[in-house]
């Protein structure tokens, strides 16, 4: 066994939790930015968009973030593919991310009423002008909370990483509980990281909630 005084413990989960950020950012504005494609695909006027934005986020949704990780680092190589941890879970979290928000923001988009679209086609604007200048910002502003409780979700799922290999916080947990027999103490440490990380968000989530404008 070896021997690993508390602070070690703690520095090591610190570097580690650098990792566990970044990759939550960058999931999240991978997400965001396939989410938004989704988005314009999900309410389309045309069917096969809006059928194939549709069945990309059952898929998504309806499958295990397990399995979508398994497949992405183990099935690409087969098909002849070569991925690292770090792009397998970016790339696996950013699929996932897309699908959810997607629906989120749909979600905002049909609790406009209908006027709102009547109004900027009143004005001689095209539908993308509509979505971006009208329909969006008011969208996005009515699901900040749900985002914002989305991002907490997938800041808790990098955990899940831990299996391609990639080194956040789980991964480097297990590490030190194999050398130390302490798991109490190890994994009562990633906890409380985790609680430090998301409770601040949920509670802004639900600031957000609170202030949020009630479209008529």
């Amino acid at each position: 066994m070896i021997e690993f005084t508390f602070w070690d413990i703690v520095r090591n989960l610190a570097f580690a939790t650098r990792w566990t950020i970044l990759l939550s950012i960058a999931a999240f504005v991978g997400g965001a930015t396939v989410g938004i494609a989704i988005l314009f695909a999900r309410i389309s006027k045309a069917f096969w968009p809006r059928r194939l934005a549709s069945g990309y986020i059952a898929l998504f949704q309806g499958t295990p973030l397990l399995m979508q990780l398994f497949l992405m680092f183990f099935g690409l190589p087969m098909l002849g593919f070569r991925i690292e941890p770090w792009t397998a879970a970016v790339c696996g979290l950013t699929l996932y991310a897309s699908a959810y928000l997607a629906e989120i923001w749909r979600s905002g988009v049909e609790a406009l009423p209908r006027g709102q679209w009547d109004a900027g086609a009143s004005l001689g604007l095209h539908r993308l002008q509509e979505l971006r200048l009208i329909i969006l910002p008011q969208a996005f502003r009515i699901t900040r909370a749900p985002t914002v409780g989305f991002l907490v979700q997938l800041i808790k799922s990098t955990a899940l990483t831990s299996i391609l290999g990639f080194e956040e916080l789980m991964r480097t947990a297990n590490a030190i509980n194999n050398a130390t027999f302490e798991p109490f103490k190890v994994y009562g440490l990633v906890a409380a990281i985790f609680f430090l990380l998301c409770y601040p968000l949920t509670e802004y989530a639900r600031k957000l909630e609170r202030d949020a404008p009630i479209s008529r």
